[in-house]
């Protein structure tokens, strides 16, 4: 623990970069993964141990769905802060890393509690707009909903944390946190689902007190880095800084925050085929978003890594760590796209005890057409990922946005068509697929990735 505490920063504008960013990518890889396994774990136990495991997993899925529109403002906030505290790390200017710091925390922290006002107002609405009936489904989505309301202070400055400990080159400490909070949390579901018959409120009480170990970690060793970048003299609140925060995470938000709302639509129209299909759904989208935050955590990574070296005016080395980070994360993408392709029956059983036929031909067939498109997105979201590193946010916004409009779109033009569910899974790989184009197309004319700023040799 010692060690961890002592981690230092990295100035990602030296050295190799693919040896750099295979070291720097891999635990955010990982944080990804142990991420996941939070909501993976409350799936698994639930569906298997809850009383009625089915209907315990619908309603969990219904509430996640609330919950991502929650959480889309803390990613905002992580991706915001960590490309600003890149560009002036980057640029070697330490009191602006620290009013960068100060002036987040007072942000985010006003923004926290905002969201936590609207996630207790708006949680029995957001039930019913999805189409949940009154009754045990609607019980614990509530209770699932509400108590995670509760940890949103912990969400909001883990991420925040775990931004700026990225921009400063340190990706391994949260992941180590993460791991232990992952253990804290298994434990915990374990104890509150088998033992007390907690059922859904137990899985949601053992995710907020996992998270809030996972925070508290994570602050410690912040103060302990913000010691060693310095920064004297900085004041405790910066309203420049403060409109580039809202800038850069504004977008991040958006995109967020609209493909959750998206999901949110997309989730009532498959609760119109069958609370069967929903259920099926809910354990193969969680599956399949495993790949694509692994992905997306990589990339954040990326975003970093451009914006320290543009700052540094080291461009080639931009081009570079885009093709080395698609590497890595195609790989990623291929490892779950043969997963899901070659074990579809399995992976559904996992997650699901005595599930009816309904919900795992649904699974099944999302898991093996939706995973095909995986390498698609994977371009999108490492191209995102570049060109918002770069300060390019509206390309980043364009291809996002195309891709919640189209798939939310054929969802309902391919289900009232007849298709039923294929009908989402189809609607997945066309939004996926188009977006993927419009992502390169700002990739290649984002001006400091042109040619005549790549060939410039490295100061």
């Amino acid at each position: 623990m010692k060690k961890i505490m002592k981690a230092h920063t990295q100035d990602l504008t030296k050295g190799n970069v693919w040896k750099t960013l295979l070291f720097y990518s891999l635990p955010l890889l990982g944080s990804a993964m142990v991420q996941q396994a939070y909501s993976l774990v409350d799936l698994l136990i639930v569906g298997n141990f809850a009383y009625d495991g089915q209907n315990a997993l619908t309603a969990v899925g219904e509430a996640t769905i609330v919950v991502n529109i929650l959480l889309a403002f803390a990613l905002g906030c992580n991706g915001g802060c960590s490309v600003i505290v890149s560009r002036y790390f980057g640029a070697k200017n330490s009191r602006k890393v620290r009013e960068t710091v100060n002036t987040s925390l007072i942000s985010f922290a006003v923004l926290c509690a905002v969201i936590m006002a609207l996630g207790f107002a708006l949680a029995r609405s957001s039930m019913l707009a999805l189409g949940v009936d009154e009754g045990k489904i609607m019980e614990d989505s509530l209770a699932y909903l509400n108590i995670y309301v509760l940890s949103m202070p912990f969400v909001f400055l883990y991420n925040v944390g775990c931004g700026i400990c990225s921009a400063l080159g340190d990706s391994k400490s949260p992941f180590l946190f993460l791991v232990f909070s992952s253990v804290v949390n298994v434990g915990l579901d374990l104890l509150f689902v088998c033992v007390f018959h907690w059922d859904v409120a137990g899985a949601a009480w053992a995710t907020l007190i996992s998270q809030a170990a996972a925070c508290v970690l994570t602050v410690i060793v912040l103060m302990r880095k913000l010691k060693e970048v310095g920064g004297e003299g900085a004041s405790k609140f910066n309203k420049y800084i403060c409109r580039d925060l809202i800038i850069t995470s504004v977008p991040i938000i958006l995109q967020n925050s609209f493909v959750s709302v998206g999901n949110l639509f997309v989730q009532k129209k498959i609760n119109e085929i069958s609370y069967d299909a929903a259920a099926g759904f809910t354990t193969a989208f969680k599956l399949v978003q495993i790949a694509n935050v692994g992905v997306g955590n990589m990339t954040s990574g990326l975003a970093n890594f451009c914006s320290q070296n543009k700052a540094a005016g080291e461009y080639k080395r931009i081009k570079t760590g885009y093709l080395a980070v698609l590497v890595y994360a195609m790989i990623t993408s291929l490892v779950f796209l043969a997963l899901c392709e070659l074990l579809p029956r399995p992976l559904t059983m996992i997650f699901i005890d005595q599930p009816t036929d309904e919900a795992i031909d649904c699974s099944i067939m999302f898991l093996q057409i939706v995973a095909a498109f995986l390498p698609a997105v994977c371009v999108k979201i490492v191209s995102d990922g570049a060109v918002r590193g770069c300060g390019g946010n509206l390309g980043f916004t364009i291809s996002t946005f195309t891709d919640l409009i189209l798939r939310v779109a054929f969802v309902y033009i391919l289900v009232d068509a007849g298709m039923g569910f294929s009908g989402v899974c189809w609607a997945w790989a066309i939004g996926w697929s188009v977006s993927m184009f419009i992502a390169l197309g700002f990739y290649i004319a984002t001006p400091c990735l042109r040619k005549k700023y790549a060939l410039q040799k490295n100061a």
